[in-house]
This record gives structure tokens, C-alpha cells and sequence, in this order.
């Protein structure tokens, strides 16, 4: 995740801390500031959507053997032992489990800070008091367009309405919320009118995630952007966090998957402004790139520990049979080892790559969807051959 307002304005968020201090590229076994990580929990697989682009390929099913409330808790003090700082509530739709207040509760009183993501159009306006009686700390809420756009992605008319609904309650009680969308061939022109409904309705963050194909994604992969496109979204981007930092509008702007964002930026800058090119050379050195398998992990709904919520295919172990410390730090599993010291296995452009330093080669499950190897290069880096510096 790369804050785009962090690096252009210096302006600082919650989460900056976790991703730009001196020692957020974390240790070998995967620790942050002496803690463990950013940890996404899938607490249900249904979910009364069934969005095109799902990484849980998601249905309005009841799935079997997902974790009891019980052993939610369990899992949860596992969390705190290991000072994970956050856990984020994911689904399928995560306010669809009738315990999902119960284990919200639980965990803030463990002293995790609490997130949620989710498709909004469940938070009507006691729901929201009760998120924010809760004190979770941020709730994002998917958006994937204005309108009948957002609705053709989720495949329920009404979808949108209901979201930005969820939304305006959020805000109406001070409950911190944002945007999360994610880019696609079929979406791409939306950018602008997600800029233009974020300015309008008061909404502090926004999430721009680039596509990863998992789940029902790995049926768009001939859908993602071109790298021009991919270019073209990032100017954007840079351009309206910077008419938003003039403006004096307190906007988080963020993109999500794809650090070739954070170089693009860098060099975007040097052209432009070269004593913020120097700032925004300091935070990506610090963060580090990508840190699936390090300062992030995921628990899918049956238990199983996975690098992120992208790389269900590679499984760790079951915080049923162990702690999720336990797995997170056992070095066996060759995948989990390559992701805490991953450049010298990266292959093709990522392993060539001149921005090593500051990418790390980037998104693994896009590079497996693609060629079959998890450390081959990933397709969707948009930087030319001269720009990464092996033309």
C-alpha cells in the first residue's frame, strides 16, 4: 500500500507509521517495530454480492466449517500475543456473521486496532452506531463506480445507492470510512467521478487497487489496464492529490498492489519537483516494497494462513492446530521463506530491476497467474525497459 499523499505533501495518516518508519521493512520472520503483521482475516466467505473481480470468488451460500465464534477468539488472542497492531475484518461480506460484533469487540478489547472491509450496503444507520460505539478504526466500503457502473461489477441493481448510503452514515457520526476501488479495463474512466463523489460527499480516503488476478479476477486478466492505461491512472492520481493538497482538502489518496507506483511517482517527481523527489526517495526506501509474507498476512474462513488474501493457493498451516505466531515464523514452508527474502529468487524484469530496493519484486500472485512461477516477473508493472534500467 503507498499512501500518495504521504509521499507528495508529507501529510501524515494512520498507518504511515506502519509503512515509513526507519524499521517498517520488518525482520526476517516477518515482524514490524518488534510485532507481527497487518493480519487480513476472511471471517466469511458468503456474502450477498457476487462481485466480478472477487478473490474469494464469493456467493450468497452458506459455507461449511468456517470458524466458530470460539475459535475466532482463540485466533484472535493468538493475534495479540504476537502484537499484530491490526486486524481486518473481510469477507465474502464480514457484517453477515451474526457474531461479527461480539468478535469485533473482542479483539479491540485485545488491544487490536479493528478494520473492516466491506461492501457497505449493510451499514444502515444503527449498524453504523453500532461500528463506531465499537471504536473501529476505519471501515472501507468497495466502490467500483458511480451508479449503474458499481452495479454491473457487483451484479445487484441498487448496489451502489445502498453502499454510498453506508457511506453517508458513517459519516454522519464521525466514523472514519473511505473508498476502495479497483482498476480495470471495464472501470478505468470511472477514476475521475470516483475523485469527483469523494470531493462532493465529504469522504477522507480512497483506495485505488490495481487488479490481482485470484479468484473470480483470474478470469479478467486480459481485462486489466494496458500499461499506458496503468500510467495514465497514476498521473491522475498524483495530479488530484495535488489539486486536493492546494485546495487544502484533507484527502488520503492511496494505491494498492502495485508498486511500480511508488518508482513512477519518484520519477514523476524528479522531473517536476526534485526536492519532494528527494522526500518521496526517503519514504519508498523505508517502506521498502511490497511485504506480502512479511508486515501483511491473511486467515481465509476455514483457518488456513496464507502470505495475503491474493495467494490462496500457498497455505502455511491451520491456527486451529497451531498459533498464528507459530506459522508466520516457521521458515520450512519455501514459499513463506522466499517471501521474507525474495530478491535473489526473482526472475526475468523483477529480477533485473534497478528499483529492487524500493518494489521487491513487486505482486507474486499476478507473476504465478500469469507464467506459472511464483517468482517470475509480474506483468502488470507499467515501467518501461529503460525506466527499471535493462534496456
Amino acid at each position: 500500500m503507498i499512501s500518495v499523499t504521504k509521499l507528495l505533501s508529507g501529510a501524515s495518516h494512520y498507518g504511515d507509521q506502519l509503512r515509513y518508519s526507519n524499521c517498517s521493512r520488518g525482520a526476517i520472520h516477518g515482524t514490524t517495530h518488534g510485532s507481527g503483521p497487518v493480519v487480513v482475516w476472511n471471517s466469511t466467505r458468503t456474502c450477498n454480492l457476487k462481485c466480478i473481480h472477487c478473490y474469494m470468488a464469493s456467493d450468497a451460500v452458506k459455507y461449511e466449517n468456517e470458524l466458530s465464534t470460539a475459535e475466532g477468539k482463540k485466533f484472535i488472542d493468538d493475534l495479540a500475543e504476537f502484537k499484530c497492531p491490526v486486524i481486518l475484518f473481510s469477507g465474502g461480506e464480514p457484517l453477515i456473521r451474526s457474531d461479527f460484533f461480539d468478535l469485533a469487540q473482542y479483539a479491540t478489547e485485545r488491544g487490536l486496532r479493528v478494520t473492516i472491509s466491506t461492501n457497505g450496503t449493510l451499514i444502515d444507520k444503527a449498524t453504523a452506531r453500532k461500528i463506531k460505539d465499537l471504536g473501529v478504526g476505519y471501515v472501507g466500503i468497495s466502490l467500483d463506480g458511480v451508479g449503474s457502473k458499481n452495479d454491473e461489477f457487483r451484479k445487484q441493481k441498487g448496489a451502489f445507492d445502498a453502499a454510498l448510503a453506508g457511506i453517508r452514515n458513517c459519516l454522519e457520526i464521525n466514523q472514519r470510512v473511505g473508498l476502495r476501488f479497483t482498476i480495470n479495463r471495464h472501470n478505468f474512466a470511472e477514476m475521475e467521478n470516483i475523485f469527483q463523489l469523494i470531493e462532493e460527499e465529504g469522504i477522507p480516503r480512497v483506495c485505488f487497487y490495481h487488479l490481482v488476478y485470484s479468484g473470480r479476477g483470474s478470469e479478467m486478466i486480459k481485462e486489466d489496464v494496458t500499461r499506458e492505461e496503468s500510467r495514465s491512472a497514476i498521473d491522475l492520481i498524483i495530479d488530484k492529490t495535488l489539486y486536493f493538497e492546494r485546495k487544502g482538502l484533507d484527502k488520503e489518496i492511496l494505491t494498492v498492489d502495485n508498486h511500480a507506483d511508488g518508482v513512477y511517482t519518484y520519477l514523476r517527481m524528479l522531473k517536476e519537483d526534485p526536492l519532494r523527489a528527494e522526500k518521496v526517495w526517503e519514504l519508498l526506501r523505508n517502506n521498502g516494497g511490497n511485504r506480502t509474507g512479511i508486515a501483511i498476512g491473511q486467515v481465509d474462513n476455514l483457518g488456513f494462513v496464507h502470505a495475503d488474501q491474493f495467494t490462496q493457493n500457498h497455505t502455511f498451516g491451520n491456527v486451529r492446530e497451531r498459533k498464528f505466531g507459530e506459522i508466520w515464523t516457521d521458515l520450512s514452508n519455501p514459499i513463506l521463506a522466499g517471501l521474507k527474502d525474495r530478491k535473489p529468487l526473482l526472475k526475468g524484469r523483477c529480477g533485473a530491476c534497478k528499483w529492487l530496493a524500493v518494489c521487491n519484486g513487486n505482486f507474486r500472485a499476478r507473476a504465478e497467474a500469469v507464467s506459472g512461477d511464483f517468482w517470475e516477473s509480474d506483468p502488470a508493472c507499467y515501467l518501461t525497459d529503460a525506466e527499471i534500467g535493462i534496456a
